[in-house]
């Protein structure tokens, strides 16, 4: 009994030795899927700590493209000097008649009213309206009478282009008495309006055409 006493504690060391393992090694497995599990949820973790959504401050690159535009716009609204002449820039006026053989002939002026030198080329445009602002008669046509120059209007100088019709009261041509005279600046859209003195003007049937010449520098003949 003494000698089995000794192995009764010994087979319940072994057990609980053998307990002991079990349990190690249980923990071991668990490790494992805790580590398997930390993996997995390492995704949603570093996705929360991620930062927010970011201020609503325009970028440095937005900026520097809007500070960096506004001068060229700036820049370009100015024509440089030597460049046509804009209808904006311009005044216009009808000279005195110079009558002959029949014909009336009035100097068109564009003069340079802006603070640049700019240029002329070419024929003006026209067209003669009454009262109401209807044109009366054809569009004038361009005379080959003159050989186009270009020429270069300092502030305050003027180019003129030769407007000429036969003598209705001559010719026995349809006419009519404008109140206005359109005149548009070579390579312009926008006319400017003179008032027109000249008398009547042929509209229509025989000998009605009114031409124009390219302009010329100076107010006249």
């Amino acid at each position: 009994m003494v000698h089995g006493r000794p192995c009764g504690l010994l087979v319940s060391a072994l057990a609980v030795l053998g307990l002991v393992s079990g349990c190690g090694s249980g923990h071991g497995s668990g490790a494992a899927s805790t580590s398997g599990a930390g993996g997995t949820s390492t995704a949603p973790g570093a996705s929360a700590s991620a930062p927010g959504p970011r201020p609503s401050t325009p970028p440095p690159a937005t900026t520097t493209t809007v500070t960096a535009t506004a001068p060229e716009r700036g820049a370009s609204a100015a024509a440089p000097a030597g460049a046509r002449c804009h209808t904006s820039e311009l005044r216009a006026s009808v000279g005195r008649n110079d009558p002959g053989a029949g014909q009336e002939n009035f100097p068109v002026v564009l003069t340079n009213a802006s603070t640049r030198t700019c240029t002329v080329y070419g024929h003006p445009g026209a067209a003669f309206l009454d009262a109401s602002g209807r044109q009366l008669g054809a569009d004038p046509e361009r005379s080959t009478a003159t050989r186009p120059v270009r020429v270069t209007l300092a502030p305050g100088r003027s180019a003129w282009a030769g407007l000429s019709f036969s003598n209705p009261e001559v010719s026995g041509a349809r006419a009519a008495t404008p109140v206005t005279l359109l005149v548009t600046p070579p390579d312009e859209h926008d006319p400017l309006r003179v008032r027109w003195t000249g008398g009547a003007v042929p509209v229509s049937g025989n000998a009605s055409t009114v031409r124009l010449t390219a302009f010329e520098a100076g107010t006249g003949p």
